[in-house]
């Protein structure tokens, strides 16, 4: 698996920027990754910048990667805020998906937009 993921805790929210391939077990594989940093810094608002290389997943094979994503970390975060500017219009179902599996979620096509609404999100938290 190749892919590098660097972390920055701002304030209220942990910023997470991975790179690397645009595969299954990538994504699957740095939200462990995630929820081990949350735990070790107590953060557990998330801002996911998604940056992999490569074609964008199929209609299915992103329902089964936010299924098995969702069931991993269930119950892991109080918000996510998740951007990848390649997703298009399948951010919406990966969103949705995500959302009806238990997660706080939102997605953004732009990091501005993710960066307001955790920071809201967060606040109101009081973390």
């Amino acid at each position: 698996m190749s892919y590098e993921i660097k972390f920055d805790l701002r304030g209220t929210y942990l910023y997470a920027r991975i790179v690397g391939e645009n595969r299954q077990e990538i994504i699957i594989s740095y939200m462990q990754d995630i929820v081990a940093k949350c735990a070790e810094t107590e953060c557990f608002s998330v801002l996911i910048h998604e940056c992999l290389e490569g074609p964008r997943m199929e209609t299915l094979e992103l329902f089964e990667t936010v299924s098995e994503t969702s069931k991993r970390v269930m119950g892991e975060f109080d918000a996510v805020a998740y951007v990848d500017e390649k997703m298009g219009d399948l951010r919406h179902f990966g969103e949705s998906l995500a959302f009806n599996r238990g997660m706080p979620i939102a997605a953004f096509s732009d990091l501005d937009s993710a960066t307001e609404w955790i920071t809201g999100k967060a606040a109101v938290q009081g973390h």
